[in-house]
């Protein structure tokens, strides 16, 4: 029963989750702005290569 008691291996696991859910949750929260900026990039290439600069 103390082996049970002191096995910490399963406290790894749960930190990386916690860990995963904060950066799924941070980036739910930056994509719209990140898209954003990106159509625009992409937009001002697309009009430079159409116009030949």
């Amino acid at each position: 029963m103390k082996k049970f008691l002191k096995d910490e291996s399963g406290a790894t696991a749960i930190e990386y989750g916690l860990i995963a859910a904060a950066m799924g949750v941070a980036l739910v929260a930056i994509m719209p702005k990140l898209a954003s900026q990106v159509t625009v990039q992409f937009s001002s290439l697309g009009s430079h290569i159409a116009s030949g600069k």
